[in-house]
């Protein structure tokens, strides 16, 4: 069968998160988006944890259900170095053993939880466990693998189980690396609310043989992943240089010569797009056999709200969004499979709107230094639809 999966999320206990991120509201917006297993998140954090035995059921070895929301066992962990790493995790009694086995005052202060490992020891342990693991958000320029390392066996000492490619990357960037050849590409929304605009903003589509953690974890690692579901890179907060404070961009000569400060006197991250040319084995990508396409996506919230000009919290775009849900069953299903002249039925503006960004056809601003990418939608393409 095939699943659409969201492996990646944080909790009501994580920072800055939600205090709407529980399990019944991350049930309730996962059927909303189309999503079939999404990862409870925070997984070594004592209090969750018990949220999520008192909220689920196990229907299956290590997965778990809510309503008709799958939950798989994940965490994102942070070691001494502040690289961050997604753990997929065989059960709920797993995570116990964990967390009695590192024994740390740090798991209660943060659904992330900080451990005093380097990768290789937390890799390590992860395995013991019979868990899989693989870089957080591999590029981004905070808390990143290739932020801190030029190769994940620096960092690992041997080949991770998968990559997480984070926003602000795409698989046209990464297999530019060569070291990457051989490693799956998952991406996931690292959402912090769960609203249709966080949660599954990023997913996979998997061939699963059952809704189990064995599954799972095979069709991870015999690269069994039907397609990455993503934004376009540009719309990361990290894609370009620029400022953090005032989000200037920059060139990163020029951010160099400044000494990553810019005149406001914040500083200047360095973006995405440059990292990988400074790791990259290739000027262009070069996609191996088991690579699946990676395709653009955007929140249908944001479409809404751009083709009307109203903002995205407002009553009237979770009305319209709602008429959608309410007519096709699910986002997923909106953005990407029903036909536009079924889409127009209810609202020709927003159809004609996901026709253009079907059809890569978006005008986009991109991002950098903590500030998301803008979209505009050409108005002569949409004209000529109307047309």
């Amino acid at each position: 069968m095939i699943v659409n999966v969201d492996l990646h999320i944080h909790s009501c206990f994580s920072q800055a998160a939600s205090k709407h991120m529980v399990i019944p509201k991350i049930a309730t917006c996962a059927k909303s988006k189309g999503l079939d297993i999404v990862g409870t998140g925070d997984a070594l954090h004592p209090r969750w944890l018990k949220m999520i035995k008192e909220n689920t059921e196990c229907i299956d070895e290590g997965i778990y259900r809510y309503d008709e929301c799958n939950f798989a066992i994940t965490v994102e962990i942070e070691d001494m170095k502040k690289v961050h790493h997604l753990a997929i995790l065989p059960s709920i009694e797993t995570a116990e053993d964990i967390i009695e086995e590192i024994s740390s005052d740090n798991l209660m202060k943060n659904g992330r939880p900080h451990l005093s490992l380097n990768g290789a020891e937390i890799m390590d342990l992860i395995h013991d466990h019979d868990g899989i693991i693989g870089p957080a958000h591999a590029f981004t320029p905070w808390t990143s693998l290739y932020k801190t390392y030029y190769s994940y066996k620096e960092c690992y000492g041997k080949k991770p189980d998968f990559l997480e490619l984070g926003l602000s990357a795409d698989t046209n960037m990464a297999d530019r690396i060569e070291e990457l050849q051989d490693i799956v590409f998952l991406t996931n929304s690292d959402a912090h609310s769960p609203w249709p605009h966080r949660l599954g903003r990023e997913f996979n589509r998997l061939k699963l043989d059952d809704f189990s953690y064995t599954s799972l974890k095979k069709s991870i690692k015999k690269k069994k992943i039907e397609a990455n579901y993503g934004m376009d890179p540009r719309l990361g907060k990290y894609h370009l240089t620029a400022c953090s404070r005032c989000h200037k961009v920059f060139d990163y000569e020029t951010a160099v010569k400044l000494k990553m400060r810019c005149i406001c006197g914040g500083i200047i991250k360095k973006g995405v797009d440059y990292r990988i040319s400074e790791i990259a084995t290739w000027e262009k990508p070069h996609h191996p056999p088991h690579r699946p396409p990676y395709i653009y996506i955007l929140p249908l919230t944001e479409i809404i709200s751009k083709r009307y000009g109203k903002g995205i919290n407002t009553k009237f775009v979770w009305n319209k969004w709602k008429e959608f849900i309410d007519n096709f069953g699910n986002e997923i299903k909106v953005l990407l499979e029903e036909p536009i002249y079924e889409l127009e039925k209810v609202d020709r503006k927003v159809a004609l709107g996901i026709k253009a960004f079907r059809n890569n056809e978006l005008i986009i601003t991109p991002g950098g230094g903590g500030k998301y990418g803008e979209i505009q939608f050409p108005g002569n393409t949409l004209d000529a639809y109307i047309k």
